[in-house]
């Protein structure tokens, strides 16, 4: 719903400020969330895809429709520093090159932009990603000559006023909280320091809605995903760290001790966790860390991806978001 720093696709005078400085017509209307990419890929309305620095086998929901999707298309580009298990289903893969590679900004979640400095020259053919997505776009018949970094960062501050005042000279003493709309101006350490910009907070009272894929007497347990300290999303770059892979090497699944009994569930041993859509064969954590009929499994493990159980659709009307926290499942022992 928003263009470059939280501007809205609906007001037609930022269209037409980011229309007279990129060429191109801005669409009135957002485009596809990601599930519903992967679903006109799958029905054959989109032909084409780019997936840059994502692995959708491992973190999307219900991966064999992600699956389905990946193979229908006719072309598919993956952008990585690292193969994964997305990288099979690419036409073409372009090589990245990583953070220590290449020279630019980041933005944190505290909001600070800081300059990140080249440190080491990419192997082989790794280039940076803006410098691929503009070689890309010329080729496709829109023209993208940006010198360096530092001229995208001063494109950024003329259309984003949040980051109106921030330059790499700035940058270069410290990095920046936005907002920052002037040259002169300190940036925002405390985003409502003193008060909401309109003046009280805004509450929003939550109806509460059962779940969709609900347990019943066949699938009695409500399956909740998540993250744990040692790995980071999809494991690209965390299962290459040996001090992490050795700590946490594969996937489990946590069950209260109560229920752990009553399946007559060990720890340690493998069991079968089955959803509507597929099965998984896990080791068990037994643990009081979850409540009696939540078990809850790591999403990071491609080789048991957790998101295999999970639902793609329906997804909830306002946010668009599938069902990747919860869904129905069976626990039971297993031999395997």
């Amino acid at each position: 719903d928003f263009l470059p720093g939280y501007q809205r696709l609906e007001d037609p005078r930022i269209r037409e400020k980011f229309q007279a400085a990129w060429g191109p017509l801005i669409p009135e209307k957002p485009g596809l969330t990601v599930v519903e990419m992967f679903e006109a890929a799958r029905t054959g309305e989109i032909k084409a895809m780019l997936v840059m620095g994502e692995n959708p086998m491992v973190s999307d929901p219900e991966i064999p429709h992600v699956a389905e999707a990946l193979k229908k298309l006719e072309f598919l580009v993956v952008l990585d520093i690292f193969p994964n298990e997305t990288t099979p289903f690419a036409h073409v893969i372009l090589p990245a090159a990583s953070f220590a590679e290449k020279d630019g900004t980041f933005t944190n979640t505290e909001r600070k932009v800081q300059r990140v400095r080249k440190a080491l020259q990419p192997p082989g053919e790794a280039k940076p990603d803006w410098q691929i997505i503009c070689e890309l776009s010329t080729r496709l018949g829109y023209p993208m000559h940006y010198e360096n970094p530092a001229a995208i960062m001063e494109e950024i501050a003329r259309l984003t006023p949040i980051y109106g005042g921030i330059s790499y000279p700035r940058l270069e003493r410290g990095g920046i909280q936005w907002p920052c709309p002037t040259p002169d101006h300190p940036g925002t350490p405390f985003l409502h320091k003193d008060r909401f910009p309109r003046g009280k907070g805004k509450f929003h009272p939550v109806e509460h809605r059962e779940l969709v894929d609900a347990p019943d007497a066949q699938y009695p347990f409500i399956l909740t995903t998540g993250r744990i300290l040692w790995h980071y999303h999809t494991r690209t770059m965390t299962k290459r760290v040996e001090g992490l892979h050795i700590l946490v090497p594969e996937a489990y699944v946590e069950i209260n001790p109560t229920d752990a009994k009553a399946l007559g569930v060990k720890e340690g041993k493998k069991v079968r966790v089955s959803s509507r859509r597929a099965s998984l064969v896990l080791k068990a954590k037994i643990t009081e860390r979850v409540p009696r009929g939540i078990v809850f499994i790591p999403f990071h493990f491609g080789e048991t991806a957790a998101n295999m159980l999970t639902s793609a659709f329906p997804l909830d009307p306002w946010a668009k978001m599938p069902g990747l926290k919860a869904c129905a499942v069976r626990v039971e022992p297993t031999e395997e």
